[in-house]
């Protein structure tokens, strides 16, 4: 049989699939939803600008009972709070960045008990000695209470209160400076803070969570599409006996494989078409590096998952047993493949594990490409390793497709 026949004869089943799909409403539905679903869940969880916290509930335990400073030329005592200082600076800050709802606290077991009770994210006590160590010429020590229940936000807002405090501090040093020394105001940031940090990044404009994880979403819905539509494409073809149909007609078995792993192909573009316009028009997300290259990667990405469906529904009896296989292998591909946060973060064996999956080089290049710029030389590690992922995949299992459709 000519190349030409069975290429036709491919599209033909390619149609037929497409067509079967389509006349389930509830499934042409579902596959334009799962995208939109996936893409808003994630969107807006992680949004898409910078702001950290917003109207975060943060109390402020004021234990300091400040400092009564004799002073001998007049014989009289100056009472001194610098707590009340810093509250007054922290509400100053807060009134202009809307960052926390502060209300007050007596001690540390109120601010535990009303964490607990997630009545509030964090807490700030400032300790009972704390004017008088200032007045000594030492530091002040503010303690930060935070809710270890949420580690992300309770990063947050240690880092973003730790900053406030220190910033608040940093201009009470410079009004010393300036009141006690006569030092100017431009100055006296130079003598406090002598070493300046900026950062950059190796591509223009802000980063973000979303625009970490589109990409990888991008890639972990195409897996999904190829695995969950062949289980259905060939398996359950099989179990109401269609398949023998096409196996009776005068046509390649080559054919039929080309024709549905078309089909799912197209389902799987059609839904990382839907995600790639969510991504760049509803969230933001900017690609700086070359479309061509990503839409090729989109079709390298389906092409090392169709060799494994393949496989996978080959080896199993019923259209139930490929699926329940399939979701098995992609659940953990999912979050050991780097979608959702860095590999570098998991531990060094699961990263070990993390290199034999091919959702971790889509993921990987794709990032690269739309993230940060790099162009195909930066990528061809990722390229070899999906092209040469799908093709030794697709050279086993189209055999063993061939002799499990004569079972």
């Amino acid at each position: 049989m000519s190349a030409k026949n069975v290429l036709s004869h491919s599209f033909w089943i390619c149609w037929k699939d497409l067509v079967e799909f389509s006349r389930s409403k509830m499934r042409v539905i579902m596959l334009i939803l799962m995208p939109l679903f996936m893409m808003a869940m994630v969107g807006f969880i992680f949004p898409s600008n910078n702001t950290t916290i917003k109207d975060q509930p943060v109390a402020v335990a004021n234990l300091d009972v400040g400092y009564a400073l004799y002073v001998p030329q007049n014989h009289t005592n100056i009472s001194m709070n610098m707590s009340q200082i810093l509250i007054e600076q922290i509400n100053l800050v807060n009134n202009q960045t809307g960052m926390m709802k502060l209300s007050g606290a007596r001690d540390f077991d109120e601010i535990k008990t009303r964490i607990q009770n997630g009545e509030l994210s964090a807490g700030i006590i400032i300790p009972i000695n704390f004017t008088r160590e200032i007045v000594m010429g030492r530091q002040g020590s503010v303690e930060i209470v935070t809710d270890q229940s949420n580690p992300q936000l309770s990063a947050t807002m240690q880092i973003v209160l730790s900053k406030t405090i220190e910033a608040i501090g940093t201009q009470v040093a410079m009004y010393k400076l300036n009141t006690t020394y006569n030092i100017s105001m431009n100055y006296t940031i130079s003598y406090i803070k002598p070493y300046n940090v900026e950062y950059r990044g190796i591509v223009e404009g802000e980063s973000n969570y979303f625009q970490f994880v589109a990409p990888g979403i991008i890639a972990m819905t195409l897996m999904m599409s190829v695995m969950t539509g062949l289980p259905h494409a060939i398996s359950y073809e099989r179990d109401v006996g269609t398949l023998d149909g096409m196996l009776m007609a005068p046509i390649h078995r080559i054919s039929i494989i080309l024709g549905k792993v078309l089909a799912q192909t197209i389902r799987g573009l059609v839904q990382a078409v839907i995600i790639f316009l969510l991504a760049v028009f509803l969230f933001g997300v900017t690609i700086h590096g070359n479309i061509i290259l990503v839409v090729l990667l989109i079709l390298l990405t389906v092409y090392s998952f169709v060799g494994l469906g393949i496989l996978i529904t080959s080896f199993s009896d019923r259209e139930e047993t490929a699926a329940m296989v399939m979701m098995t292998l992609m659940f953990p591909m999912m979050f050991m493949s780097g979608v959702f946060f860095p590999i570098q973060q998991m531990p060094e064996f699961m990263q070990m594990v993390a290199k034999f999956l091919p959702l971790t080089y889509a993921t990987t290049a794709l990032r690269k490409v739309m993230v940060l710029g790099a162009d195909t030389s930066a990528v061809s590690l990722e390229l070899a390793i999906l092209i040469g992922f799908g093709t030794i995949l697709l050279a086993v299992s189209v055999p063993v497709f061939k002799r499990a459709m004569t079972r």
